[in-house]
C-alpha cells in the first residue's frame, strides 16, 4: 500500500507515519531526506531519531529518493520517507532544473511499481499566504504539484491538523 501523509509544521504528521509503520508488523527502514546543515536542523533530526524504535533500519538520501525505493522497496517491508518537501528543497537549491525534473519524473513513474508498503510524509505548504519570493513561490508551487501527482498514485492519503488525521482518500486508520 502507498500512503502520503501531508500536514503543516509540527502538525503530527511524522509522528502518524511511525505510527502506521509500527503498526504494519513490518521490517521497517526510514528514508530521510534532510540535510541537517544548521543548529536547530540537528535538534530536529535528533528528536526524530530518538523516537524511533532502534530495530528500525536507517537510509540517509537528500537526492535519490527513488533510486532509493526501488532498491529497498519489497514485500513484506515497510519503507517510511520524510520527507518529500525536504527532499524537494534540495532538490531546488541545486539550481539543476534537469535534475529536479527528472528526480521528481522518476519518483512519480517508480512510485506506482513499488512492493510492499511506503509511507510518504510531505508538508503541505499551500494552505497559508502566497509567499512574496521568486524562489518561495516556486518551491510552493512545485511542492503543490508534486503532492498532487503522488496523492493520485496513492491508495491512501491523510491530512493531518492539530494531530488528528482526516482522511481523505483510501481506507481509514
Amino acid at each position: 500500500m502507498l500512503n502520503l501523509i501531508l500536514g503543516g509544521a509540527r502538525s503530527g504528521k511524522s509522528r502518524l507515519a511511525e505510527q502506521l509503520a509500527s503498526d504494519s508488523g513490518l521490517p521497517v527502514t526510514y528514508i530521510a531526506t534532510s540535510q541537517p546543515l544548521d543548529g536547530e536542523m540537528n535538534a530536529r533530526v535528533r528528536l526524530h531519531r530518538e523516537r524511533r524504535p532502534a530495530d528500525w533500519g536507517l537510509i540517509e538520501e537528500p537526492l535519490a529518493l527513488a533510486r532509493v525505493l526501488r532498491a529497498e522497496a519489497a514485500a513484506g517491508r515497510c519503507l517510511l520517507v520524510d520527507c518529500l518537501t525536504l527532499w524537494l528543497t534540495n532538490l531546488l537549491m541545486l539550481d539543476d532544473d534537469q535534475r529536479l525534473a527528472d528526480e521528481r519524473d522518476a519518483l512519480l513513474e517508480c512510485l506506482v511499481q513499488l512492493p510492499g508498503t511506503v509511507i510518504l510524509v510531505s508538508n503541505e505548504t499551500g494552505l497559508g499566504v502566497v509567499p512574496m519570493g521568486e524562489l518561495t513561490r516556486r518551491y510552493v508551487d512545485l511542492a503543490g504539484w508534486l503532492h498532487q501527482a503522488v496523492a493520485e498514485r496513492c491508495q491512501r492519503v491523510v491530512l493531518t491538523v492539530a494531530g488528528l488525521p482526516l482522511m481523505l482518500k483510501g481506507p481509514a486508520l
